[in-house]
C-alpha cells in the first residue's frame, strides 16, 4: 500500500461576536459571560489549521491541489466568517451562544 501523506495550509481571519445566551436573563449573562457580553461584542483573531492526507496521486504527484484546497477553505471558512459579526452574520449562531 503507498504512504499516506498531508497536506497542510494555516489561513488566519478577524471575527466579532457577543457571548450573550437567549436562555439566560441579562443579569445571569453578565454574570457568567463578564466583560464579553458587552452590548457592541468583541472581536477576536483566528488561526484555521487545515490538513488533508491521503494516497499520492501517481499522474499528478499530489494528495491534492493547492489550489483546490485553498479554494474549499475560502468558500467554507474564509468567505463565510472573516470581517463578519458571528452573531449577527452566521444564521447558525442567531439562537446560540457563539462561545
Amino acid at each position: 500500500m503507498p504512504p499516506t501523506c498531508y497536506l497542510s495550509r494555516t489561513e488566519h481571519f478577524s471575527a466579532a461576536h457577543r457571548l450573550h445566551s437567549p436562555y439566560l436573563s441579562d443579569e445571569e449573562n453578565r454574570t457568567v459571560f463578564g466583560k464579553c457580553n458587552n452590548a457592541n461584542g468583541h472581536g477576536h483573531n483566528y488561526v484555521l489549521e487545515t490538513v488533508v492526507g491521503g494516497q499520492i496521486d501517481p499522474k499528478t504527484g499530489m494528495v491534492a491541489s493547492l489550489d483546490d484546497l485553498k479554494h474549499w477553505i475560502n468558500t467554507a471558512v474564509m468567505d463565510v466568517l472573516d470581517h463578519r459579526n458571528l452573531d449577527a452574520d452566521i444564521a447558525y449562531f442567531k439562537n446560540r451562544p457563539s462561545t
